[in-house]
């Protein structure tokens, strides 16, 4: 099936999937936020794009819950998904950054989250929530680095709060402009879409990049 005639479905339609969920239409947001960092999965979850357009859609209806309600709801999962990434780092600790590199694992994205810790030290726990990519492996890397968990935990629930309050409230607030709510909610499908494409096909790309290389070092040692 076609993506035009998945979308003219509904079967691509976050709007159409959050209404049709009802009062779970929350817990599917929920979800997606606490896997970005607990399953080390933000690779390709526009975990941003999703707040902003859960304040939008806060207005349009298709969430069943009050803006508050949807703000402390996000920020829960969120700094659960960050606890649990903590806690892979502490228990797998440097075996887990030893990974082969391949399309879904990518040295360049630990080095970055480790730069950023060179910098910033525990601070990164709150900064990293602004920034895709570091936000998914920042949680692991305080727990192999042995951050105190008092420490980790307060940075967590500052940078959760941040970033889901600020986010949502930005797509909540310009959600009331005119025109905008009802352009989001017929367009909705195809920004995500477009969001998912820009996310997965750089690691489709980088996958077939390290398998051809994986490939050539092979022939080479023959």
């Amino acid at each position: 099936m076609a993506i035009p005639a998945l979308l003219s479905s509904g079967v691509l339609d976050p709007q159409a999937l959050i209404s049709g969920a009802g009062v779970w239409g929350l817990a599917v947001v929920c979800l997606i936020v606490f896997a970005e960092t607990a399953l080390l999965v933000g690779f390709f979850l526009p975990g941003d794009t999703l707040l902003f357009f859960t304040g939008v859609l806060t207005i349009t209806g298709a969430l069943h819950a009050p803006l508050g309600v949807v703000i402390a709801a996000v920020s829960v999962a969120a700094v659960l998904g960050d606890q649990v990434g903590f806690l892979i780092g502490r228990r797998a600790g440097p075996a887990i950054f030893n990974r082969k590199e391949s399309g879904l694992f990518s040295r360049a994205s630990v080095a970055k989250t480790e730069s950023f810790f060179e910098r910033f030290g525990a601070a990164t726990v709150t900064i990293a929530r602004f920034v895709p990519m570091v936000r998914t492996f920042a949680p692991v890397t305080a727990g192999v680095g042995s951050m105190r968990y008092r420490t980790f935990i307060t940075f967590n629930l500052i940078g959760a709060v941040a970033w889901v309050g600020s986010v949502i409230l930005l797509g909540f607030g310009l959600g009331h402009l005119p025109g905008v709510a009802e352009f989001t909610a017929r367009y909705l499908d195809l920004i995500l879409v477009g969001v998912v494409l820009a996310s997965t096909v750089p690691v489709l790309m980088r996958s077939l990049v390290v398998r051809r290389r994986s490939r050539t070092r092979a022939a080479d040692a023959h």
